[in-house]
Protein backbone atom coordinates (compact mmCIF):
# COMPACT_ATOMS: atom_id res chain seq x y z
CA UNK A 1 0.00 0.00 0.00
CA UNK A 2 3.03 2.28 0.11
CA UNK A 3 2.97 4.96 -2.54
CA UNK A 4 5.82 6.44 -4.53
CA UNK A 5 8.49 7.88 -2.19
CA UNK A 6 8.14 11.36 -3.69
CA UNK A 7 4.40 11.39 -4.31
CA UNK A 8 2.03 13.52 -2.24
CA UNK A 9 -0.36 10.53 -2.53
CA UNK A 10 1.96 8.39 -0.43
CA UNK A 11 -0.24 5.87 1.38
CA UNK A 12 0.14 4.52 4.88
CA UNK A 13 2.42 1.56 5.34
CA UNK A 14 0.49 -1.71 5.67
CA UNK A 15 1.63 -1.96 9.31
CA UNK A 16 -0.73 0.89 10.12
CA UNK A 17 -3.59 -0.39 7.99
CA UNK A 18 -3.82 -4.09 8.77
CA UNK A 19 -4.17 -3.98 12.55
CA UNK A 20 -7.80 -3.65 13.68
CA UNK A 21 -7.31 -4.32 17.41
CA UNK A 22 -4.20 -3.93 19.56
CA UNK A 23 -4.77 -7.08 21.63
CA UNK A 24 -6.28 -10.55 21.06
CA UNK A 25 -9.50 -11.23 22.98
CA UNK A 26 -12.90 -12.94 23.09
CA UNK A 27 -15.56 -10.66 24.52
CA UNK A 28 -17.53 -13.59 25.93
CA UNK A 29 -14.67 -14.51 28.26
CA UNK A 30 -14.25 -11.05 29.82
CA UNK A 31 -16.16 -9.07 32.49
CA UNK A 32 -19.11 -7.21 30.97
CA UNK A 33 -20.41 -3.73 31.90
CA UNK A 34 -23.47 -2.09 30.36
CA UNK A 35 -24.60 1.52 29.96
CA UNK A 36 -26.68 3.68 27.63
CA UNK A 37 -23.90 6.20 26.96
CA UNK A 38 -20.17 5.61 27.25
CA UNK A 39 -18.07 8.77 27.42
CA UNK A 40 -14.35 8.29 26.74
CA UNK A 41 -12.49 11.21 28.27
CA UNK A 42 -12.96 13.47 31.30
CA UNK A 43 -12.10 16.93 29.98
CA UNK A 44 -14.55 19.74 29.35
CA UNK A 45 -16.17 18.11 26.30
CA UNK A 46 -16.50 14.66 27.87
CA UNK A 47 -17.94 15.80 31.20
CA UNK A 48 -20.34 18.28 29.61
CA UNK A 49 -21.64 15.53 27.31
CA UNK A 50 -22.04 13.16 30.26
CA UNK A 51 -24.19 15.71 32.09
CA UNK A 52 -26.44 16.07 29.05
CA UNK A 53 -26.69 12.34 28.36
CA UNK A 54 -27.54 11.58 32.01
CA UNK A 55 -30.92 13.28 31.63
CA UNK A 56 -32.05 10.04 30.01
CA UNK A 57 -30.09 6.87 30.67
CA UNK A 58 -27.10 5.49 32.51
CA UNK A 59 -23.73 7.06 31.70
CA UNK A 60 -20.18 5.83 32.27
CA UNK A 61 -17.19 8.18 31.96
CA UNK A 62 -13.75 6.62 31.44
CA UNK A 63 -10.73 8.73 32.41
CA UNK A 64 -7.27 7.54 31.39
CA UNK A 65 -5.68 8.87 34.58
CA UNK A 66 -7.21 10.80 37.46
CA UNK A 67 -10.35 12.70 36.47
CA UNK A 68 -8.54 16.04 36.46
CA UNK A 69 -5.43 15.02 34.48
CA UNK A 70 -6.60 16.55 31.20
CA UNK A 71 -5.69 19.29 28.76
CA UNK A 72 -8.72 21.14 30.11
CA UNK A 73 -7.24 21.32 33.61
CA UNK A 74 -3.95 22.57 32.12
CA UNK A 75 -5.64 25.44 30.25
CA UNK A 76 -4.27 28.75 31.55
CA UNK A 77 -6.12 30.87 29.05
CA UNK A 78 -9.81 31.58 29.29
CA UNK A 79 -13.06 31.01 27.47
CA UNK A 80 -13.85 33.34 24.59
CA UNK A 81 -17.43 34.46 24.11
CA UNK A 82 -19.55 37.61 23.84
CA UNK A 83 -21.85 38.03 26.81
CA UNK A 84 -24.20 40.83 25.84
CA UNK A 85 -24.26 42.37 29.32
CA UNK A 86 -20.48 42.49 29.50
CA UNK A 87 -19.46 42.96 25.88
CA UNK A 88 -16.84 45.53 25.07
CA UNK A 89 -18.29 48.51 23.22
CA UNK A 90 -18.42 47.60 19.56
CA UNK A 91 -17.97 43.88 20.16
CA UNK A 92 -20.51 41.34 18.95
CA UNK A 93 -20.96 37.68 18.17
CA UNK A 94 -20.42 38.58 14.50
CA UNK A 95 -17.05 40.11 15.42
CA UNK A 96 -16.11 36.92 17.30
CA UNK A 97 -17.07 34.94 14.20
CA UNK A 98 -14.92 37.14 11.97
CA UNK A 99 -11.90 36.87 14.27
CA UNK A 100 -12.29 33.07 14.27
CA UNK A 101 -12.45 33.00 10.46
CA UNK A 102 -9.40 35.22 10.16
CA UNK A 103 -7.33 33.06 12.49
CA UNK A 104 -8.48 29.93 10.65
CA UNK A 105 -6.77 31.20 7.46
CA UNK A 106 -9.63 30.29 5.13
CA UNK A 107 -10.37 26.72 6.21
CA UNK A 108 -12.97 27.36 8.91
CA UNK A 109 -16.43 25.92 8.44
CA UNK A 110 -18.68 28.97 8.61
CA UNK A 111 -21.68 27.03 9.91
CA UNK A 112 -19.63 25.48 12.72
CA UNK A 113 -18.12 28.86 13.64
CA UNK A 114 -21.55 30.50 13.73
CA UNK A 115 -23.07 27.67 15.77
CA UNK A 116 -20.35 27.61 18.44
CA UNK A 117 -19.92 31.38 18.76
CA UNK A 118 -23.70 31.88 18.94
CA UNK A 119 -24.28 29.15 21.53
CA UNK A 120 -21.30 30.22 23.62
CA UNK A 121 -23.08 32.77 25.84
CA UNK A 122 -25.71 30.20 26.89
CA UNK A 123 -23.05 27.69 27.85
CA UNK A 124 -21.04 30.27 29.83
CA UNK A 125 -24.09 31.44 31.74
CA UNK A 126 -24.95 27.81 32.41
CA UNK A 127 -21.52 26.99 33.82
CA UNK A 128 -21.71 30.10 36.02
CA UNK A 129 -25.06 28.86 37.34
CA UNK A 130 -23.34 25.54 38.13
CA UNK A 131 -20.85 27.33 40.34
CA UNK A 132 -17.86 28.25 38.18
CA UNK A 133 -16.01 31.17 39.72
CA UNK A 134 -14.89 33.50 36.95
CA UNK A 135 -12.77 36.51 37.89
CA UNK A 136 -14.77 39.63 38.81
CA UNK A 137 -14.00 43.22 39.71
CA UNK A 138 -14.74 44.84 43.08
CA UNK A 139 -18.32 45.48 42.02
CA UNK A 140 -18.92 41.87 41.02
CA UNK A 141 -18.75 42.37 37.25
CA UNK A 142 -17.02 39.71 35.15
CA UNK A 143 -13.53 40.70 34.08
CA UNK A 144 -12.62 40.39 30.40
CA UNK A 145 -9.20 39.90 28.86
CA UNK A 146 -7.79 39.91 25.34
CA UNK A 147 -5.64 37.27 23.67
CA UNK A 148 -3.94 36.71 20.32
CA UNK A 149 -6.18 37.11 17.26
CA UNK A 150 -9.02 38.81 19.15
CA UNK A 151 -9.94 42.37 18.28
CA UNK A 152 -11.86 42.89 21.52
CA UNK A 153 -11.73 42.03 25.21
CA UNK A 154 -13.98 38.94 25.29
CA UNK A 155 -11.92 36.28 27.09
CA UNK A 156 -13.13 35.29 30.57
CA UNK A 157 -10.68 33.84 33.10
CA UNK A 158 -10.81 32.18 36.48
CA UNK A 159 -8.10 32.39 39.12
CA UNK A 160 -6.07 34.60 36.81
CA UNK A 161 -4.36 31.80 34.91
CA UNK A 162 -6.32 28.80 36.28
CA UNK A 163 -9.43 28.81 34.10
CA UNK A 164 -9.04 25.16 33.17
CA UNK A 165 -8.60 24.06 36.77
CA UNK A 166 -11.77 25.86 37.83
CA UNK A 167 -13.78 24.61 34.85
CA UNK A 168 -12.61 21.04 35.51
CA UNK A 169 -13.56 21.35 39.19
CA UNK A 170 -17.03 22.63 38.36
CA UNK A 171 -17.77 19.84 35.90
CA UNK A 172 -16.35 17.06 38.09
CA UNK A 173 -18.51 18.19 41.01
CA UNK A 174 -21.55 18.33 38.73
CA UNK A 175 -20.99 14.81 37.38
CA UNK A 176 -20.15 13.34 40.80
CA UNK A 177 -23.48 14.55 42.15
CA UNK A 178 -25.53 12.98 39.34
CA UNK A 179 -27.07 9.61 40.17
CA UNK A 180 -26.99 8.45 36.54
CA UNK A 181 -23.26 8.99 36.03
CA UNK A 182 -20.48 6.58 37.02
CA UNK A 183 -16.90 7.87 36.84
CA UNK A 184 -14.14 5.34 36.12
CA UNK A 185 -10.65 6.75 36.60
CA UNK A 186 -7.37 4.99 35.71
CA UNK A 187 -9.33 3.30 32.89
CA UNK A 188 -7.30 2.93 29.70
CA UNK A 189 -9.38 2.58 26.51
CA UNK A 190 -7.59 0.12 24.22
CA UNK A 191 -10.02 0.03 21.31
CA UNK A 192 -13.54 0.72 20.16
CA UNK A 193 -15.56 -2.46 19.66
CA UNK A 194 -17.36 -2.72 16.34
CA UNK A 195 -19.86 -5.20 14.95
CA UNK A 196 -17.34 -6.29 12.32
CA UNK A 197 -13.68 -5.42 11.62
CA UNK A 198 -14.61 -3.63 8.40
CA UNK A 199 -14.35 0.21 8.41
CA UNK A 200 -17.69 1.88 9.11
CA UNK A 201 -19.15 -0.98 11.14
CA UNK A 202 -21.32 0.23 14.09
CA UNK A 203 -19.56 0.87 17.40
CA UNK A 204 -20.90 -1.25 20.27
CA UNK A 205 -18.69 0.01 23.11
CA UNK A 206 -15.06 -0.26 24.11
CA UNK A 207 -12.36 -2.62 25.33
CA UNK A 208 -10.76 -1.15 28.46
CA UNK A 209 -8.03 -1.99 30.95
CA UNK A 210 -7.76 -1.09 34.62
CA UNK A 211 -4.65 -1.72 36.78
CA UNK A 212 -6.82 -3.38 39.44
CA UNK A 213 -9.54 -5.09 37.40
CA UNK A 214 -7.68 -5.88 34.17
CA UNK A 215 -9.52 -6.14 30.85
CA UNK A 216 -13.19 -5.17 30.80
CA UNK A 217 -15.78 -4.85 28.04
CA UNK A 218 -18.11 -1.86 28.28
CA UNK A 219 -21.18 -2.15 26.03
CA UNK A 220 -23.11 1.01 25.14
CA UNK A 221 -25.80 2.28 22.83
CA UNK A 222 -23.85 5.49 22.14
CA UNK A 223 -20.11 6.02 22.53
CA UNK A 224 -18.84 9.60 22.82
CA UNK A 225 -15.17 10.02 21.97
CA UNK A 226 -13.62 12.90 23.96
CA UNK A 227 -10.07 11.69 24.54
CA UNK A 228 -8.15 14.85 23.71
CA UNK A 229 -5.23 15.53 21.43
CA UNK A 230 -1.73 14.46 20.46
CA UNK A 231 0.71 16.94 22.00
CA UNK A 232 2.95 14.22 23.42
CA UNK A 233 3.90 13.22 19.87
CA UNK A 234 6.29 16.18 19.94
CA UNK A 235 9.42 16.56 22.05
CA UNK A 236 8.42 20.14 22.89
CA UNK A 237 4.84 20.30 24.18
CA UNK A 238 2.65 22.11 26.67
CA UNK A 239 0.37 19.06 27.06
CA UNK A 240 0.13 16.69 30.05
CA UNK A 241 1.53 13.17 29.86
CA UNK A 242 -1.85 11.65 28.91
CA UNK A 243 -2.07 13.42 25.51
CA UNK A 244 -0.72 10.50 23.48
CA UNK A 245 -3.25 10.56 20.61
CA UNK A 246 -5.12 7.45 21.82
CA UNK A 247 -8.54 8.72 20.75
CA UNK A 248 -7.47 9.56 17.20
CA UNK A 249 -5.75 6.20 16.78
CA UNK A 250 -8.62 4.05 18.10
CA UNK A 251 -11.09 5.97 15.93
CA UNK A 252 -8.91 5.42 12.86
CA UNK A 253 -8.70 1.68 13.55
CA UNK A 254 -12.50 1.59 13.85
CA UNK A 255 -12.91 3.20 10.42
CA UNK A 256 -13.68 6.81 11.39
CA UNK A 257 -12.78 9.56 8.97
CA UNK A 258 -9.91 11.83 10.02
CA UNK A 259 -9.70 15.37 8.64
CA UNK A 260 -7.03 18.10 8.53
CA UNK A 261 -4.46 16.01 10.40
CA UNK A 262 -1.57 18.17 9.19
CA UNK A 263 -2.71 21.11 11.32
CA UNK A 264 -1.07 21.13 14.75
CA UNK A 265 -1.00 24.40 16.64
CA UNK A 266 2.25 25.37 18.31
CA UNK A 267 1.90 27.74 21.24
CA UNK A 268 4.43 30.55 20.82
CA UNK A 269 5.45 30.93 24.45
CA UNK A 270 6.43 28.09 26.75
CA UNK A 271 9.10 28.52 29.40
CA UNK A 272 12.44 27.35 28.07
CA UNK A 273 14.64 25.91 30.81
CA UNK A 274 17.08 23.20 29.60
CA UNK A 275 16.26 19.84 31.11
CA UNK A 276 12.82 20.87 32.40
CA UNK A 277 9.40 20.13 30.94
CA UNK A 278 7.96 23.03 28.97
CA UNK A 279 5.60 25.14 31.09
CA UNK A 280 2.98 27.23 29.33
CA UNK A 281 3.18 31.02 29.52
CA UNK A 282 -0.40 31.93 28.73
CA UNK A 283 -1.43 34.06 25.77
CA UNK A 284 -3.13 36.26 28.35
CA UNK A 285 0.31 37.47 29.50
CA UNK A 286 0.81 39.07 26.10
CA UNK A 287 -2.80 40.25 26.33
CA UNK A 288 -1.75 42.20 29.44
CA UNK A 289 1.01 43.89 27.45
CA UNK A 290 4.08 41.61 27.56
CA UNK A 291 6.57 42.05 24.71
CA UNK A 292 8.70 39.56 22.79
CA UNK A 293 12.36 40.58 22.52
CA UNK A 294 15.29 39.28 20.53
CA UNK A 295 18.68 38.66 22.16
CA UNK A 296 19.60 42.30 21.62
CA UNK A 297 16.56 43.36 23.62
CA UNK A 298 14.56 44.64 20.65
CA UNK A 299 10.89 43.92 19.88
CA UNK A 300 10.46 42.11 16.57
CA UNK A 301 6.71 41.41 16.29
CA UNK A 302 5.54 44.96 15.34
CA UNK A 303 7.42 44.65 12.05
CA UNK A 304 5.78 41.30 11.29
CA UNK A 305 2.06 41.80 12.02
CA UNK A 306 -0.27 44.70 12.78
CA UNK A 307 -1.34 43.02 16.04
CA UNK A 308 2.31 42.53 17.06
CA UNK A 309 2.51 40.11 20.03
CA UNK A 310 -1.26 39.52 19.76
CA UNK A 311 -1.12 38.20 16.20
CA UNK A 312 -2.58 34.71 15.61
CA UNK A 313 -0.53 31.93 17.18
CA UNK A 314 0.84 30.51 13.93
CA UNK A 315 2.23 33.93 13.01
CA UNK A 316 3.92 34.45 16.38
CA UNK A 317 5.30 30.90 16.58
CA UNK A 318 6.87 31.17 13.11
CA UNK A 319 8.31 34.58 13.93
CA UNK A 320 9.98 33.20 17.06
CA UNK A 321 11.42 30.16 15.26
CA UNK A 322 12.83 32.36 12.51
CA UNK A 323 14.22 34.83 15.04
CA UNK A 324 16.02 31.99 16.84
CA UNK A 325 17.42 30.74 13.51
CA UNK A 326 18.73 34.22 12.68
CA UNK A 327 20.25 35.05 16.06
CA UNK A 328 21.26 31.58 17.22
CA UNK A 329 20.53 30.22 20.66
CA UNK A 330 17.51 28.27 21.87
CA UNK A 331 14.91 30.90 22.75
CA UNK A 332 13.74 34.51 22.64
CA UNK A 333 12.72 36.66 25.63
CA UNK A 334 9.31 37.61 27.01
CA UNK A 335 9.41 40.97 28.79
CA UNK A 336 6.82 41.30 31.57
CA UNK A 337 8.77 43.68 33.77
CA UNK A 338 6.30 46.53 33.21
CA UNK A 339 3.28 44.43 34.26
CA UNK A 340 3.14 45.51 37.91
CA UNK A 341 0.21 43.28 38.90
CA UNK A 342 1.75 40.09 37.46
CA UNK A 343 1.71 38.02 40.71
CA UNK A 344 -1.98 38.79 41.29
CA UNK A 345 -3.07 38.38 37.66
CA UNK A 346 -1.06 35.20 36.96
CA UNK A 347 -0.46 33.46 40.30
CA UNK A 348 0.15 30.01 38.78
CA UNK A 349 2.64 31.23 36.21
CA UNK A 350 4.33 33.42 38.82
CA UNK A 351 4.77 30.42 41.11
CA UNK A 352 6.25 28.35 38.27
CA UNK A 353 8.69 31.11 37.33
CA UNK A 354 9.80 31.60 40.92
CA UNK A 355 10.49 27.85 41.20
CA UNK A 356 13.14 28.43 38.51
CA UNK A 357 14.37 31.56 40.30
CA UNK A 358 12.90 33.86 37.64
CA UNK A 359 11.26 37.07 38.87
CA UNK A 360 9.02 38.43 36.07
CA UNK A 361 9.18 41.87 37.67
CA UNK A 362 12.96 41.95 37.30
CA UNK A 363 13.98 39.27 34.79
CA UNK A 364 13.29 38.50 31.16
CA UNK A 365 11.61 35.11 30.62
CA UNK A 366 13.15 32.66 28.10
CA UNK A 367 10.40 31.30 25.84
CA UNK A 368 10.15 28.89 22.92
CA UNK A 369 7.22 27.45 20.89
CA UNK A 370 5.81 23.99 21.71
CA UNK A 371 3.08 21.70 20.38
CA UNK A 372 -0.15 22.81 22.02
CA UNK A 373 -3.37 21.84 20.23
CA UNK A 374 -4.35 19.19 17.69
CA UNK A 375 -6.58 20.97 15.18
CA UNK A 376 -7.31 17.95 12.97
CA UNK A 377 -9.07 14.86 14.21
CA UNK A 378 -12.19 12.74 13.85
CA UNK A 379 -14.48 14.37 11.33
CA UNK A 380 -17.98 15.19 12.59
CA UNK A 381 -21.13 16.94 11.52
CA UNK A 382 -22.74 19.71 13.54
CA UNK A 383 -24.60 17.11 15.61
CA UNK A 384 -21.21 15.57 16.62
CA UNK A 385 -21.89 12.43 14.56
CA UNK A 386 -19.06 10.63 12.76
CA UNK A 387 -19.27 8.38 9.72
CA UNK A 388 -19.20 5.38 12.10
CA UNK A 389 -22.67 4.49 13.44
CA UNK A 390 -23.17 4.97 17.20
CA UNK A 391 -19.94 6.99 17.52
CA UNK A 392 -19.94 10.71 18.39
CA UNK A 393 -16.76 12.78 18.72
CA UNK A 394 -16.20 16.07 20.56
CA UNK A 395 -13.44 18.33 21.82
CA UNK A 396 -9.83 18.22 20.72
CA UNK A 397 -10.09 14.69 19.35
CA UNK A 398 -12.68 15.90 16.82
CA UNK A 399 -12.58 18.10 13.73
CA UNK A 400 -15.75 20.19 13.55
CA UNK A 401 -14.39 22.83 11.18
CA UNK A 402 -14.38 25.53 13.87
CA UNK A 403 -10.62 26.06 13.92
CA UNK A 404 -9.79 25.82 10.23
CA UNK A 405 -6.03 25.85 9.75
CA UNK A 406 -5.23 27.67 13.02
CA UNK A 407 -7.26 27.84 16.24
CA UNK A 408 -8.20 31.23 17.66
CA UNK A 409 -7.05 31.54 21.27
CA UNK A 410 -9.58 30.47 23.95
CA UNK A 411 -12.03 28.93 21.46
CA UNK A 412 -11.25 25.36 22.54
CA UNK A 413 -12.94 25.37 25.95
CA UNK A 414 -15.89 27.09 24.28
CA UNK A 415 -16.11 24.34 21.65
CA UNK A 416 -15.95 21.67 24.36
CA UNK A 417 -18.89 23.20 26.22
CA UNK A 418 -21.06 23.79 23.15
CA UNK A 419 -20.41 20.53 21.29
CA UNK A 420 -20.40 18.55 24.54
CA UNK A 421 -23.93 19.76 25.22
CA UNK A 422 -25.02 18.78 21.71
CA UNK A 423 -23.47 15.30 22.01
CA UNK A 424 -25.20 14.80 25.35
CA UNK A 425 -28.55 15.68 23.82
CA UNK A 426 -27.95 13.26 20.96
CA UNK A 427 -27.06 10.43 23.34
CA UNK A 428 -30.04 11.11 25.62
CA UNK A 429 -32.45 10.79 22.70
CA UNK A 430 -30.84 7.54 21.56
CA UNK A 431 -31.15 6.00 25.03
CA UNK A 432 -34.85 5.30 24.37
CA UNK A 433 -34.08 2.72 21.68
CA UNK A 434 -34.16 -0.25 24.08
CA UNK A 435 -31.67 -2.37 26.03
CA UNK A 436 -28.05 -2.68 24.94
CA UNK A 437 -27.35 -6.11 23.44
CA UNK A 438 -23.82 -7.58 23.72
CA UNK A 439 -22.15 -9.16 20.72
CA UNK A 440 -19.58 -11.92 20.35
CA UNK A 441 -16.39 -10.31 19.08
CA UNK A 442 -13.12 -12.18 18.59
CA UNK A 443 -9.72 -10.62 17.91
CA UNK A 444 -6.97 -13.00 16.79
CA UNK A 445 -3.43 -11.68 16.29
CA UNK A 446 -0.55 -13.77 15.00
CA UNK A 447 2.59 -13.85 17.10
CA UNK A 448 5.35 -11.64 15.78
CA UNK A 449 8.58 -13.23 14.62
CA UNK A 450 10.41 -9.92 14.17
CA UNK A 451 12.99 -8.33 16.44
CA UNK A 452 11.93 -6.08 19.30
CA UNK A 453 12.76 -2.43 19.86
CA UNK A 454 12.99 -0.75 23.24
CA UNK A 455 9.69 1.07 23.83
CA UNK A 456 11.27 3.99 25.67
CA UNK A 457 13.73 4.48 22.81
CA UNK A 458 10.94 4.40 20.22
CA UNK A 459 8.86 6.92 22.16
CA UNK A 460 11.78 9.30 22.66
CA UNK A 461 12.97 9.00 19.06
CA UNK A 462 9.45 9.43 17.69
CA UNK A 463 8.94 12.64 19.66
CA UNK A 464 12.25 14.08 18.48
CA UNK A 465 11.51 13.04 14.91
CA UNK A 466 8.12 14.79 14.94
CA UNK A 467 9.50 17.98 16.48
CA UNK A 468 12.43 18.25 14.08
CA UNK A 469 10.69 17.13 10.88
CA UNK A 470 7.00 18.01 11.34
CA UNK A 471 7.20 20.99 13.67
CA UNK A 472 6.61 24.72 13.24
CA UNK A 473 8.26 24.86 9.79
CA UNK A 474 8.42 21.92 7.43
CA UNK A 475 9.90 20.80 4.12
CA UNK A 476 9.17 17.83 1.87
CA UNK A 477 12.51 16.09 2.36
CA UNK A 478 12.23 16.07 6.13
CA UNK A 479 8.60 14.97 5.99
CA UNK A 480 9.63 12.07 3.75
CA UNK A 481 12.36 11.19 6.23
CA UNK A 482 9.83 11.28 9.06
CA UNK A 483 7.55 8.91 7.15
CA UNK A 484 10.46 6.51 6.65
CA UNK A 485 11.41 6.59 10.32
CA UNK A 486 7.85 6.03 11.51
CA UNK A 487 7.46 3.15 9.06
CA UNK A 488 10.61 1.53 10.43
CA UNK A 489 9.54 1.81 14.07
CA UNK A 490 6.06 0.58 13.17
CA UNK A 491 7.48 -2.52 11.49
CA UNK A 492 8.90 -3.69 14.82
CA UNK A 493 6.30 -2.20 17.18
CA UNK A 494 2.83 -2.43 15.61
CA UNK A 495 3.24 -6.17 15.00
CA UNK A 496 3.63 -6.80 18.75
CA UNK A 497 1.04 -7.44 21.46
CA UNK A 498 1.57 -5.44 24.64
CA UNK A 499 -0.11 -5.91 27.99
CA UNK A 500 0.24 -2.45 29.56
CA UNK A 501 -0.55 1.17 28.58
CA UNK A 502 3.09 2.01 27.81
CA UNK A 503 3.01 -0.26 24.77
CA UNK A 504 -0.47 0.75 23.62
CA UNK A 505 0.44 4.43 23.88
CA UNK A 506 3.50 4.01 21.67
CA UNK A 507 1.44 2.11 19.09
CA UNK A 508 -1.16 4.91 19.10
CA UNK A 509 1.53 7.58 18.86
CA UNK A 510 3.11 5.85 15.86
CA UNK A 511 -0.26 5.58 14.10
CA UNK A 512 -1.21 9.21 14.66
CA UNK A 513 2.29 10.47 13.93
CA UNK A 514 2.15 8.66 10.59
CA UNK A 515 -1.20 10.32 9.84
CA UNK A 516 0.14 13.80 10.63
CA UNK A 517 3.32 13.43 8.57
CA UNK A 518 1.55 11.97 5.54
CA UNK A 519 -1.16 14.61 5.70
CA UNK A 520 1.55 17.29 5.91
CA UNK A 521 3.32 15.74 2.93
CA UNK A 522 0.04 15.65 1.03
CA UNK A 523 -0.79 19.34 1.51
CA UNK A 524 1.69 21.04 -0.79
CA UNK A 525 0.92 24.67 0.03
CA UNK A 526 1.44 26.64 3.24
CA UNK A 527 -1.67 27.61 5.17
CA UNK A 528 -2.25 28.33 8.85
CA UNK A 529 -0.13 26.16 11.11
CA UNK A 530 1.17 24.15 8.14
CA UNK A 531 4.21 26.04 6.87
CA UNK A 532 6.41 24.70 4.06
CA UNK A 533 9.68 26.25 2.95
CA UNK A 534 8.85 25.81 -0.76
CA UNK A 535 6.66 27.78 -3.14
CA UNK A 536 3.49 25.94 -4.26
CA UNK A 537 2.64 25.40 -7.91
CA UNK A 538 -0.52 26.90 -9.43
CA UNK A 539 -2.22 23.51 -9.03
CA UNK A 540 -1.15 23.39 -5.39
CA UNK A 541 -2.62 26.85 -4.80
CA UNK A 542 -5.91 25.85 -6.40
CA UNK A 543 -6.28 23.04 -3.85
CA UNK A 544 -5.06 24.98 -0.84
CA UNK A 545 -8.52 25.72 0.56
CA UNK A 546 -9.71 22.14 0.73
CA UNK A 547 -10.17 19.76 3.62
CA UNK A 548 -8.36 16.43 3.26
CA UNK A 549 -10.07 13.37 4.75
CA UNK A 550 -8.36 10.05 5.52
CA UNK A 551 -10.00 6.67 6.21
CA UNK A 552 -8.43 3.31 7.07
CA UNK A 553 -8.49 0.96 4.09
CA UNK A 554 -8.89 3.79 1.56
CA UNK A 555 -5.61 4.32 -0.26
CA UNK A 556 -6.14 7.92 -1.40
CA UNK A 557 -7.56 10.72 0.76
CA UNK A 558 -10.78 12.52 -0.10
CA UNK A 559 -10.72 16.26 -0.86
CA UNK A 560 -13.57 18.57 0.12
CA UNK A 561 -13.75 21.81 -1.90
CA UNK A 562 -14.42 25.27 -0.45
CA UNK A 563 -16.02 28.50 -1.63
CA UNK A 564 -15.50 32.16 -0.84
CA UNK A 565 -17.85 33.96 1.50
CA UNK A 566 -18.52 37.55 0.38
CA UNK A 567 -17.47 40.12 2.95
CA UNK A 568 -15.34 37.76 5.01
CA UNK A 569 -12.20 39.19 6.54
CA UNK A 570 -10.49 35.81 6.46
CA UNK A 571 -7.33 35.41 4.45
CA UNK A 572 -8.83 33.02 1.95
CA UNK A 573 -11.95 31.00 1.38
CA UNK A 574 -14.28 29.62 4.01
CA UNK A 575 -14.98 25.94 3.69
CA UNK A 576 -18.42 24.66 2.83
CA UNK A 577 -19.87 22.39 5.50
CA UNK A 578 -18.66 18.97 4.44
CA UNK A 579 -20.35 16.40 6.64
CA UNK A 580 -18.97 12.92 7.26
CA UNK A 581 -20.85 10.31 5.29
CA UNK A 582 -23.41 9.65 7.99
CA UNK A 583 -26.41 7.42 7.37
CA UNK A 584 -28.93 8.54 10.01
CA UNK A 585 -30.98 5.37 9.73
CA UNK A 586 -27.88 3.37 10.64
CA UNK A 587 -26.38 5.85 13.12
CA UNK A 588 -29.57 5.87 15.17
CA UNK A 589 -29.93 2.11 15.20
CA UNK A 590 -29.26 -0.03 18.31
Amino acid sequence: MRGDARSPERALNSNFESRRYLIPFRTGLLPQIFCDTLVLGSGVAGLRSAIGAAHNGQVIVCAKDKLDVTNTAWAQGGVATVLQRGATEGDSIESHIQDTLTAGAGLCDLEAVRLICSKGPDRINEIIDWGMRFDRDSEGHLLRGREGGHNAHRVYHAGGDATGVELQRTLIERTQSHENIRLFDQCFVIDLLTMSPEPGSPVLGAMTWHPKYGLQVIWSRTTILAMGGAGQLFRETSNPRVATADGIAIAYRAGAQLADMEFVQFHPTTLYVPGAARALISEAVRGEGAHLLDHAGNRFMPAIHELAELAPRDVVARAIVRQIAQQGGKHVWLDCRHIKHFPERFPGIYSTLRSFEIDPGEDLIPVHPAAHYTIGGVRTDLQTRTNVPNLLAIGEVSCTGLHGANRLASNSLLEGLVMGAIAGEQAAVRADAGPVTPSSIVSAIDESGHAELDLDDVRSSLRSCMWINAGVERNRTRLEDACDMLDFWARYTLDKVFETPDGWEVQNMLTTGAMITRAALHRTCSIGTHTLDSEPSDQDRSRCFEHVVWTRGVEHPKHTPSISVPGSKSSGSVAVRAEPEVNPSVSDSP
